[in-house]
């Protein structure tokens, strides 16, 4: 790779985040315009660099005036250094069927819990911004996620069934909504039984009123003719007829699936929307992207993230005993 160069691949992104220089530079351009750093506290553009630290310092005087680059993202107050982080980040965002945080664990040199810390983090920077409503054709489903209660371990089971976030017979339903040609939004649902009246709630509130609209037979999407084209495929006689299909959503929880089960095994529902926003960041930069640009998509996302280890295991708030 030539000097300067921006990685294509993961081996070339190792070698070029090895050197801490290179990482501040490329997180600087996709932080601030023109890579002129900014004080995230009182917003002045006179800042110096201090080389010896690699961060910032102010010129007006106020609490927090030295910044580094991690201040205000997804890495703040993480003491991993950042060929570490942008590394994982290469990894995450294009592992098709994800990655671990036992493998992060080796691949890197750090333990598993701050490598299972690091992915939640990651992932929250992968969540949609929304932006603007989906258009045009699109497919709407929903699919199950979770074995069966009767070969669940005892503890995993009370959990699953009692009130904690699942739903039902072990299952967290998952609404998706696919534009053709386009991308994918997803809703976790948390129980597979939602009523009719969520699932249509949950398409208007994503898709714009005129679009033309696919489901199968449930009966719950009938109540959208009044606001959409909708047509429906019966399952139990065919799967396609003509532009009438769901095999897009089909493809996606087939995706989603096989890197549940294949790679991570057992997600609590507690923490099933973050996978779930994983693979469809992964889906929707699919196509006319290689691996430096669904990188470069990534990093672009991760100002304005925080992700406290509290909240993440849902202790905020909690005093201690002692």
């Amino acid at each position: 790779m030539a000097s300067g160069t921006e990685p294509t691949t993961l081996q070339e992104a190792i070698l070029y985040f090895a050197d801490a220089d290179n990482c501040l530079k490329y997180l600087a351009v996709r932080r601030w315009k023109d890579g002129a750093p900014i004080c995230p506290t009182c917003g002045s553009d006179k800042v110096a660099f201090v080389a010896s630290r690699r961060l910032w310092q102010c010129k007006t005087r106020h609490p927090k005036a030295q910044f580094s680059i991690k201040v205000g993202t997804i890495f703040e107050d993480s003491a991993i250094g950042l060929d570490k982080w942008l590394t994982a980040m290469w990894m995450v965002a294009n592992c098709k069927n994800g990655i671990s945080s036992y493998e992060i664990h080796r691949a890197l040199g750090i333990t598993q819990k701050t490598a299972w810390f690091m992915l939640q983090r990651i992932r929250l920077a992968m969540q949609d911004d929304k932006g603007g409503k989906l258009s045009g054709e699109v497919e709407v489903d929903e699919t199950y996620i979770g074995g069966k209660a009767r070969n669940m371990h005892a503890g995993r089971k009370a959990r699953m069934l009692g009130g904690h976030g699942g739903g039902k017979g072990g299952k967290v339903g998952v609404q998706g909504m696919l534009e053709r040609d386009g991308k994918v939004k997803t809703v976790v649902l948390g129980n597979p039984y939602t009523s009719g009246h969520a699932l249509v709630r949950n398409v208007k509130a994503t898709v714009e009123p005129g679009t033309h609209i696919f489901t199968d037979e449930a009966t719950a999407y009938f109540g959208l003719k009044a606001e959409y084209v909708h047509e429906f495929i019966n399952h139990a006689e065919a799967y396609v007829s003509g532009k009438v299909h769901t095999n897009g959503l089909e493809n996606f929880w087939s995706l989603l699936k096989r890197g549940l089960g294949g790679t991570y095994v057992s997600v609590e529902p507690f923490h099933l929307f973050r996978y779930v926003d994983e693979q469809a960041f992964r889906y929707n930069h699919r196509k006319d992207m290689n691996d430096g640009d669904r990188f470069h998509a990534l990093c672009s996302r991760i100002l304005g993230k925080r992700l406290t280890f509290a909240e993440l295991t849902g202790k905020v708030g909690e005093t201690s005993s002692n």
